[in-house]
C-alpha cells in the first residue's frame, strides 16, 4: 500500500529491519499487564527509551480497565484522548482460557452459553473494542503498532485436536475482527500495521494446568517470549498490517 501523496515517507518505514524503535517517541500501552504482558512492557521500555510505556489491566497497573466493562473502557477513551496521544505502540496482552468454573471443554457436553459468553467478551471482543477506544489518540502522521496475542489454538485451518470451543472460538473470532480492522485502518490510519501475535506456549498462570506434555525447550519464560513477540513486531510495516504470525515470525493459516 503506498503512501498518501501528502505525507512525508518515513525512513523507519523503508525496509522491515529499519523500524529503529529507540528514535520513537511518544506513548505506548500495555494491556494486560500479567506475565508475558508485564514481560512486553520492561522489554519494550528497553528498546524504545523515547516512549512512555504504561500499562492498563484490572490489577497491577497504571490504568485501570476491565475489557468487559463499556465505563471502563469509555473512561480509557477519556484518558487517552487527553493524556495517550501521540499513542504509538498498543500491545493486547489480555486472555482469558480458565477462571474458576470456566475450563476448556473436551467435548461437546461440556459446552455451556455462559463460557462460551464469558471467553467471547474477553478474548474476541476486548481487543476490538480496546482498539475503538484508544483510536483518537493514535497519530496519522507517525507509524503505528497495534497488536494482540491471539493463539495457534484459535486457527481453523491448524485445528486437529477438536475441543477447547469456547476458546478456540473466541480467539477464531478476534483474528476475524482485528482483520477486519486492518483493512479499515489501511484506508484511514494509512501508516498503521495491526498483528495478531502467537506467543508459543509460556510459563504463565494462564497455560500452568494444560502444560505437562510441553518439552523444556519449547516452553518459554514470560521474558523470552516478551523478546520473540517484539522481534516480530519490529519487522512489521503498514503493507503486512492484518497478518496472523507465530512467534518466530512464521504464518499461522486462518
Amino acid at each position: 500500500m503506498a503512501l498518501p501523496s501528502c505525507a512525508m515517507p518515513d525512513p523507519a518505514m523503508s525496509t522491515p529491519r529499519q523500524q529503529r524503535w529507540p528514535a520513537w517517541e511518544g506513548q505506548a500501552l500495555i494491556v494486560g499487564p500479567g506475565g508475558i504482558g508485564a514481560a512486553l512492557a520492561v522489554e519494550l521500555a528497553r528498546r524504545a527509551p523515547g516512549l512512555r510505556v504504561l500499562t492498563a489491566g484490572r490489577r497491577h497497573a497504571d490504568l485501570p480497565l476491565d475489557l468487559v466493562e463499556d465505563a471502563s473502557l469509555a473512561r480509557l477513551a477519556a484518558t487517552a484522548a487527553a493524556e495517550l496521544s501521540p499513542l504509538r505502540i498498543v500491545i493486547h496482552a489480555a486472555g482469558l482460557l480458565h477462571d474458576g468454573g470456566i475450563q476448556p471443554e473436551k467435548r461437546l457436553s461440556q459446552v455451556r452459553r455462559a463460557a462460551l459468553e464469558r471467553s467471547f467478551a474477553v478474548n474476541a471482543y476486548g481487543p476490538l473494542l480496546l482498539a475503538q477506544a484508544i483510536e483518537p489518540a493514535l497519530p496519522k502522521d507517525r507509524p503505528v503498532h497495534f497488536a494482540s496475542l491471539s493463539a495457534r489454538v484459535g486457527s481453523i485451518g491448524d485445528n486437529r485436536l477438536g475441543g477447547w470451543y469456547a476458546y478456540r472460538a473466541a480467539k477464531a473470532a478476534q483474528n476475524q475482527l482485528l482483520r477486519t480492522l486492518a483493512i479499515e485502518w489501511q484506508r484511514r490510519l494509512p501508516l498503521a500495521c495491526v498483528t495478531l501475535l502467537h506467543p508459543g506456549t509460556t510459563a504463565t498462570p494462564l497455560s500452568a494446568p494444560y502444560r505437562g506434555s510441553v518439552p523444556a525447550a519449547g516452553l518459554f519464560t514470560p521474558e523470552r517470549a516478551a523478546a520473540h513477540l517484539l522481534d516480530v513486531l519490529e519487522t512489521r510495516t503498514p503493507e503486512t498490517s492484518g497478518s496472523f504470525l507465530a512467534w518466530d515470525g512464521s504464518t499461522v493459516p486462518w
